[in-house]
């Protein structure tokens, strides 16, 4: 049986008050990614011979706002596996031990919201161009269930 010291998913998921910008910790110890994604060329393939469907994986991910971590973190491999992994999940009969290790690695990589929360990331916002009539769109986090349920019922 474990004794004492903190667990990695014990106790209420971190809180952000407030927001930086551009993969900047805040004084909460909380990131925030750029809604727009990672910006450059993605890193080479890590792995062997990859398929086309994990070179479409890969290419999507790398543009992801969470990509923004993993190049600064050197993920390349684990992003990688990660890929190889859920391009396997997809073929018919995979088994529910290879969907289980997704949900597990993808939550590792920030891609679930139990994930950023754990890792302590955020997604900023995006802000349409005016003149084009688009939308303005926002991505954020509701701190805690009382301000998820008002939000939820409109008070």
């Amino acid at each position: 049986m474990a004794r004492g010291g903190p667990r990695a998913r014990s106790g209420p998921a971190p809180t952000s008050t407030e927001r930086s910008h551009k993969a900047k910790a805040s004084a909460e110890g909380w990131t925030t990614l750029p809604a727009e994604g990672r910006d450059g060329p993605m890193p080479a393939w890590p792995l062997v011979s990859p398929t086309d469907r994990e070179m479409e994986l890969w290419e999507r991910l790398w543009e992801s706002p969470q990509a923004v971590m993993w190049e600064q973190l050197h993920l390349d491999f684990e992003v990688a596996s990660y890929v190889r992994l859920m391009a396997r999940a997809e073929t018919p009969r995979s088994s529910a031990i290879i969907w289980g290790q997704v949900k597990m690695v993808a939550e590792s990589l920030g891609l679930s919201a139990a994930g950023m929360a754990r890792n302590r990331w955020t997604v900023g916002t995006i802000d349409a161009d005016t003149d084009s009539g688009a939308p303005q769109a926002a991505v954020s986090a509701v701190a805690d269930l009382s301000a998820r349920l008002k939000a939820v019922s409109g008070d």
